[in-house]
């Protein structure tokens, strides 16, 4: 079922796409390059955990399986894209899933036509255009699925919030990052508003919602989806760190090129010695950073324990997540579907 939900969700994102983007091109021929990349940046890859979270919270409401629930769960992929579009422009990063980065991507165009200007600055504004492009096309995606006006009232402020709460969480993680880092409670928060919310717990309330689900629907959505999606930004902590690049698709300990200052950060600066503190202090942020730097920062990390601490904190969430299924009142497929999405969100292969 999992492969055959991932195939819907594909073939409501291309169909979408395909009058979306000639609507745009439409307007010039200069406009093509955007839209190929708004296509790019969507359907180049990813797990697709929003879309299988929302289309299964509907299912734990009793909502049967249709086309326009299908619709509606595809839409939040926009979302992450747009997400993950404007991400990499805060963080320079040079690449996503093994390709250029969008900013990169436009920067590279600028200069093969020899415009005027700076590349750089080319890249990054057109890549912002782009992740505003990718959250109106969200927008209408979820508009026109299909569901009945009804659902739509009740989905909508859900969507809103969801929205809201990743941009608050994109601006605490920078903020932050400016302050230099802090306790490991400031780092969950941030992981939790900038990516466990929208990723496991807001897409199943939208689809809780498009289902219509009772209040103790909802809670039991929620005891499973808050552990779960810190357990998923906990481990995602830790792939930005050691993860390999060829699961990844960007290069090995960007995150500490970039400065994160996530929980395995957090527990690192509490347990290391005045050596090891001072190192990464010093290096944490460097975007020029060389392999060997990298690997000095990861030796910190985990000479201080904090990784197991951070596996530790997973399996307890991840737990906590399944505990909370078993004793849910909900449909027993999407009881089964949801512990093998738990499995997929926290694996170690990315």
């Amino acid at each position: 079922m999992a492969a055959e939900l991932r195939d819907r969700i594909e073939d409501a994102l291309v169909a979408f796409l395909e009058p979306a983007r000639a609507e745009i091109e439409a307007i010039g021929a200069e406009l093509e390059p955007l839209a190929e990349a708004a296509a790019d940046t969507v359907l180049g890859g990813g797990k697709r955990l929003r879309p299988a979270f929302c289309y299964w919270g509907a299912r734990a409401a009793g909502r049967a399986d249709d086309d326009a629930l299908v619709r509606a769960a595809a839409s939040l992929e926009l979302l992450h894209a747009c997400a993950l579009v404007h991400d990499d422009v805060i963080d320079r990063s040079a690449t996503r899933r093994g390709s250029s980065s969008a900013h990169e991507r436009f920067a590279q165009l600028h200069s093969e036509h020899h415009w005027r200007g700076d590349p750089a600055e080319f890249g990054r504004a057109t890549a912002i255009l782009l992740g505003d492009l990718l959250l109106v096309w969200s927008d209408a995606m979820f508009a026109a699925s299909g569901l009945d006006p009804t659902a739509l009232a009740r989905a909508r402020p859900v969507a809103e919030r969801m929205r809201t709460e990743l941009m608050a969480g994109q601006y605490l993680d920078i903020v932050e990052q400016a302050r230099g880092g802090g306790s490991v409670e400031r780092a969950l928060r941030v992981a939790r508003y900038k990516a466990a919310t929208y990723t496991v717990e807001g897409p199943l309330h939208l689809g809780a919602a498009i289902g219509d689900a009772q209040p103790d629907t909802i809670e039991a959505l929620s005891a499973y989806g808050v552990p779960l999606g810190e357990a998923f930004q906990l481990r995602d902590d830790l792939l930005g760190a050691f993860g390999d690049p060829d699961v990844t698709g960007k290069p090995a300990g960007d995150d500490l090129r970039e400065g994160k200052r996530t929980v395995l950060i957090a527990l690192t600066l509490e347990a290391a010695s005045p050596t090891g503190r001072a190192l990464l202090e010093r290096d944490l942020g460097n975007p020029n950073l060389d392999d060997d730097g990298v690997s000095a920062l990861l030796d910190v990390v985990s000479a201080t324990g904090a990784v197991k601490t951070i596996e530790h904190l997973i399996t307890t969430r991840l737990a906590a997540a399944i505990d909370a299924l078993a004793t849910a009142d909900i449909d027993s497929e999407a009881r089964v579907a949801l512990v093998q999405l738990a499995s997929a969100a926290t694996r170690r292969d990315g």
